[in-house]
């Protein structure tokens, strides 16, 4: 929720403690639900616009800008990692409600530069992991690849179990969370790739792919010497799974 950019609350709070913990980035790759297009592009602009990427919300959440730098040389060295065919350069999207909620808890001097990529929804789940896999040797030059998602995300259960005052776990959302916690444990790719959307658990904890896609680019930039390592493992409203994954060399 865009709430928890202004709210106190755990996650926000574990997001901070991560930002701390790990080496400073020399810049940030993010790949949020929220840019899921008819296509693969990188923003390519010197300053990118903070997007306000939702209604409803209090003003001061409107208000909010994260002023980090662009930069169109990571763009465009991406742009060809992935493929010039297949991937382009727009100046039309900026950081999302995605990417700026979680940045602006792990790099609050908004001083690195972000690189935001979108989502390709006319990709296969196998399609976006290919992708990803081009990714990896950025992090050889420093750069953090950030995926902002939810490893469950059916908004329309959430919102009536908060409507209901039921705000208990359901049991095919404690499933799909474990067993994508075991996937990206145990490496195990295929079961990763099966879950959605081949099984019935996996269509109801994402009734549509945007905030499950995310994570296959953290996966596909992480190789089998990276351990994953786990915060945030909760419930927001009884279905929506709040875990974090990082991976790291050594977790």
């Amino acid at each position: 929720s865009p709430m928890n950019a202004i709210t106190e609350n755990p996650y926000s709070a574990t997001f901070a403690e991560l930002g701390r913990d790990m080496p400073r980035p020399t810049a940030i790759l993010a790949v949020s639900a929220h840019w899921f297009v008819g296509g693969t592009y990188l923003t390519a602009d010197a300053q990118p616009r903070t997007i306000h990427d939702f209604s409803g919300f209090p003003r001061a959440l409107h208000e909010i800008e994260y002023r980090a730098p662009g930069s169109v040389d990571l763009a465009e060295r991406v742009r060809r990692a992935l493929g010039p065919e297949r991937a382009g350069l727009s100046t039309d999207w900026g950081l999302d409600h995605g990417t700026w909620t979680v940045l602006r808890f792990m790099f609050p001097e908004a001083d690195i530069p972000v690189v935001q990529l979108s989502i390709d929804r006319r990709l296969d789940v196998r399609g976006h992991l290919e992708l990803s896999r081009s990714l990896g040797a950025l992090r050889d030059e420093g750069v953090l690849v950030l995926a902002s998602g939810n490893i469950t995300h059916n908004l329309r259960d959430a919102f009536t179990r908060m409507q209901t005052g039921n705000t208990d776990t359901p049991a095919w959302a404690a499933r799909f969370d474990a067993e994508v916690t075991r996937a990206l444990i145990e490496r195990d790719t295929e079961a990763l790739l099966r879950l959605w959307p081949d099984t019935e658990d996996g269509r109801l904890a994402h009734p549509s792919p945007d905030h499950f896609l995310p994570l296959l680019y953290a996966y596909g930039a992480s190789d089998a010497q990276d351990a994953a390592s786990f915060t945030s493992d909760v419930f927001d409203l009884g279905s929506l799974s709040m875990r974090n994954v990082r991976f790291a060399k050594g977790g």
